[in-house]
């Protein structure tokens, strides 16, 4: 059983599988195409990423302008904030931003279709992440979008005194009124 939970942007959903635990451990099905479709992700996906980051590391806001991907996200290790801001000028939700915590423990998904900026911050002392996207990786689309832009105001968790790992190409992004969009 999989629940599909639409979120304050309803293209964006939390995904909540069945989890199967004993004395041994769990066992879960992150992704099976029928029933995703029946939940209304019919997308195919073609790569698999896995990215493993410290605390307080923040990844993102990344999408690419051509080639554009949608996303499974999950959490196999560790806790993150989980961001997707909407990029489609036409949506009525455009410059808008959901959130998830995901987690091991939780073992939820966040899908983020195309047409999307994603970012995640590191809660835990560290966290793998790994998501399925729906094109390839095409560096020349590669875009990014400051984490903090103070137009997005995003509500990030992060503690008085913390200052985020942030690499070099993130902190070279641009600002939101600055970033190329998606004109659907």
């Amino acid at each position: 059983m999989v629940i599909f939970s639409p979120t304050n942007i309803p293209d964006v959903i939390r995904i909540r599988s069945k989890v199967f635990e004993d004395a041994r451990g769990f066992f879960v099905e992150t992704y099976q195409k029928e029933v995703f479709s029946q939940g209304g992700i019919t997308q195919s996906f073609v790569q698999d990423n896995h990215s493993f980051s410290t605390q307080w590391a923040l990844r993102g806001l990344h999408y690419q302008i051509t080639h554009t991907q949608g996303k499974l996200v999950r959490v196999i290790t560790g806790e993150i904030f989980d961001v997707a801001v909407d990029l489609r000028r036409r949506s009525p939700y455009f410059g808008q931003w959901v959130s998830a915590f995901l987690s091991d423990m939780n073992k939820e998904q966040l899908w983020i279709p195309p047409g999307f900026a994603h970012g995640f911050l590191v809660l835990s002392e560290s966290a793998d992440v790994v998501y399925k996207t729906t094109d390839y990786y095409d560096p020349d689309g590669d875009r990014t979008i400051y984490w903090n832009d103070p137009e997005l105001d995003i509500a990030w968790p992060i503690p008085n005194g913390i200052q985020p790992l942030v690499s070099e190409k993130d902190s070279l992004g641009v600002s939101f009124s600055d970033a190329e969009v998606f004109e659907c």
